[in-house]
């Protein structure tokens, strides 16, 4: 019998936190639906068997939910550097390249994995793509003035851009901007268009994770969990070209590719 997906994002939190976080570290919590969880069994860490974590959230969000459970919440600034980040994305390749944004946290999200040694995304089955931008749309953060000029030039890049609302009103993040979700569909240059997006005035950041990871754990939908990195660098081939599928170009499901046991 399939797991619901909440199911499936609790199973791939809590054997993250298992397998990375030791005792006396420095952890980035994520934000989203995905992360909550981890930040739960984080919680039952120092709780129940008496670890001495510090933490650094990516949102404020993180942070209370943090608090709520005991766990010591400290500013970026106040550390020298994060352990491990165990945090969820809302796309992912075969390349372990993300989108991510859709819980509107990307500007923090991206600061901390650049401060973070070992990045752990945790997803389920249904976040894999063959090609970013196949499923959801790019969120790009941009500062308030001007923003309607900032989509234009989103625009002319070749996407949709879309003003994120909440309750009627434009979204604002953490740090008081706004985000635009960007359709563009497949994006079959990632980091082509990363430089593009952010050379426009007015950008703060987007959500194109590129080469941030180190780790992706997969919960299946038949209930076990999966992390597909040493099998991605075993399996991909010398003579590899194909810049949609880096396993080669017989490998079109990354669904069941990825299948390999924790």
């Amino acid at each position: 019998m399939a797991l619901d997906v909440s199911e499936l994002k609790k199973m791939a939190a809590e054997e993250a936190v298992e397998l990375y976080v030791k005792d006396g570290m420095t952890v980035g919590l994520g934000t989203g639906s995905t992360a909550r969880y981890a930040i739960d069994a984080i919680g039952r860490l120092v709780s129940e068997d008496g670890y001495h974590l510090k933490c650094v959230a990516t949102s404020e969000q993180s942070a209370e939910q943090a608090r709520r459970l005991g766990l010591e919440v400290l500013e970026l600034a106040d550390v020298k550097g994060i352990d491990v980040t165990i945090d969820g994305a809302d796309e992912v390749d075969p390349s372990m390249n993300l989108i991510k944004g859709l819980g509107g946290a990307l500007l923090r999200e991206k600061i901390v994995a650049a401060a973070t040694l070992t990045e752990v995304i945790i997803v389920d089955d249904s976040k894999l793509v063959d090609v970013l931008g196949s499923k959801v749309s790019l969120p790009v953060e941009v500062v308030r003035f001007g923003h309607e000029h900032t989509a234009y030039a989103l625009k002319r890049q070749g996407c949709t851009p879309v003003l994120r609302m909440k309750d009627g009103a434009p979204f604002v993040t953490d740090t008081g901007n706004y985000i635009y979700d960007c359709a563009f569909g497949p994006i079959e240059r990632p980091y082509f268009l990363e430089t593009a997006i952010d050379s426009i005035p007015g950008v703060v950041e987007n959500g194109l994770f590129l080469n941030r990871v180190e780790e992706v754990l997969v919960a299946g939908s038949e209930g076990s969990v999966y992390r597909f990195s040493e099998r991605r660098h075993r399996s991909r081939p010398d003579s590899c070209t194909s810049s949609r599928t880096p396993f080669g170009p017989d490998v079109h499901n990354v669904s069941s590719f990825y299948r390999t046991s924790v």
